[in-house]
């Protein structure tokens, strides 16, 4: 049996391939896209970990309501919790404390604030129009950090 479930919610990818490199660098690891599919039994594995983009400010959707739904048993588990978004510091610490409800926070035994991206050729019309008028980015960019990710997997393994 696995001992890790990854469970994410990615707009443009980049939470997905977080997910990726941390199940790559667990081992027996099972990986759940929150937008895509049922995650397996919880009660199944050692380690729920649960991790989003930000997206004009809020994790997506689909991570609040995983977390919402199996904030019990969740607590009762080893539980690591991350996010991809653009900032550092404050910013994005309250990016992370907006992300998950705060029981999670608290009994989370783990926890990262990843760098993410902003990618122009993934994006429509009116969001690259929003991103330039209140970000000030004209182009696509990347502060992803993979060598945190792995760093990451390393805590939940130790």
């Amino acid at each position: 049996m696995p001992r890790y479930l990854i469970a994410y919610a990615t707009r443009y990818g980049t939470t997905a391939r977080a997910a990726a490199i941390i199940k790559d660098n667990l081992g027996e690891a099972v990986i759940c896209n929150l937008k895509k599919e049922r995650c397996p039994d919880l009660e199944n594995f050692d380690w729920i970990v649960i991790g989003g983009s930000i997206y004009a400010g809020r994790v997506q959707k689909e991570v609040k309501k995983f977390c919402q739904k199996n904030l019990d048993l969740l607590r009762r588990k080893k539980v690591g919790l991350f996010i991809c978004c653009m900032y550092d510091g404050q910013k994005a610490e309250e990016q992370f404390q907006e992300a998950f409800p705060e029981e999670l926070r608290q009994s989370a035994r783990a926890r990262a604030i990843f760098g993410g991206e902003l990618s122009f050729e993934k994006m429509n019309f009116l969001e690259k129009l929003v991103i330039k008028k209140f970000i000030g980015v004209k182009e696509s960019v990347s502060r992803f950090r993979p060598e945190e990710m792995v760093e990451f997997a390393r805590n939940l393994k130790d």
